[in-house]
């Protein structure tokens, strides 16, 4: 009997894409990781069993964008800004809307308490209704061949819609929202990805919202669930490191490798039969 293949692709979208992409946020390789994620799915046809893609999903206003924030003499921060709870609690940087100071010095630090991620400014990026929102076009013709050939939907899952919180995690956001049952615990999916012997995981990029969502998958589910991941290591690719800034691409593979101590697979598409 053939083991049951579900496919997790993460954030598979325009605007993390480079090359012809061009996108607001580009991952460098991520147009290519697609177009060979593209091909493992025609290849493997009918074995794969169901197919899930999140879909990063934002508002231009939104915490972690340039126009939520403004300085003493009303500049927005520039992409790539990291601002910390001491820069907001001195008023360095501060919401444009005086009435969510307090929320977003909370959100601040609570982001910060978790030890995960610091407060980056991104480029507006994946906007809801955005050609930058959508799946890469070699991909989503291979999902709509799949969809026809299985005579089975792919499950879309939508991410980031909220502006008050960051998710980088499909499972979960960073800080979720007491008033926003999307932005917490997705139980749901985390059931569906444990009825498979094997789970493919790709998608971008590699340092955040995979690194986010495979973290959170393995932490709460059965630890022997584990084994059945399988990272598919050239179809993701890491956010380049900031001048000053993280170092994304090794934490990459600090996800890589903590992984695989826990009993995450690796393998190229390729390799993979």
């Amino acid at each position: 009997m053939s083991d049951r293949i579900r496919l997790l692709i993460i954030d598979p979208q325009m605007d993390f894409c480079d090359g012809p992409a061009n996108g607001a946020l580009p991952v460098p390789g991520a147009y290519a990781d697609m177009t060979r994620l593209a091909t493992l799915i025609d290849r493997l046809g009918g074995r794969i069993g169901a197919i899930d893609v999140t879909m990063d999903s934002h508002h231009a206003l939104d915490i972690a964008h340039p126009t939520w924030w403004q300085n003493d003499i009303g500049e927005n921060p520039p992409p790539f800004t990291i601002i910390s709870a001491q820069d907001v609690a001195a008023g360095r940087w501060r919401p444009r809307n005086s009435a969510w100071g307090q929320r977003s010095l909370d959100y601040v630090r609570k982001l910060e308490g978790n030890g995960k991620y610091a407060l980056v400014i991104w480029p507006p990026h994946c906007l809801i209704g955005s050609s930058g929102h959508a799946v890469q076009p070699e991909l989503f013709g291979a999902l709509r061949r799949w969809e026809e050939r299985a005579l089975s939907p792919v499950n879309f899952v939508v991410k980031g819609a909220n502006p008050f919180t960051e998710h980088y995690s499909a499972v979960a956001a960073e800080v979720p929202d007491p008033a926003d049952p999307a932005t917490s615990l997705n139980s749901d999916l985390l059931e569906r990805l444990t009825d498979c012997d094997v789970l493919l995981l790709a998608g971008e990029a590699l340092s955040h919202c995979v690194k986010a969502t495979v973290s959170d998958i393995a932490d709460n589910i059965d630890q022997a669930h584990i084994h059945k991941f399988v990272l598919l290591t050239d179809c993701t690719s890491p956010v380049p490191a900031i001048p000053g800034g993280p170092d994304f691409p090794a934490a990459g593979q600090a996800f890589i490798t903590h992984m695989r101590a826990r009993g995450m697979r690796v393998c190229a598409s390729s390799e993979f039969n």
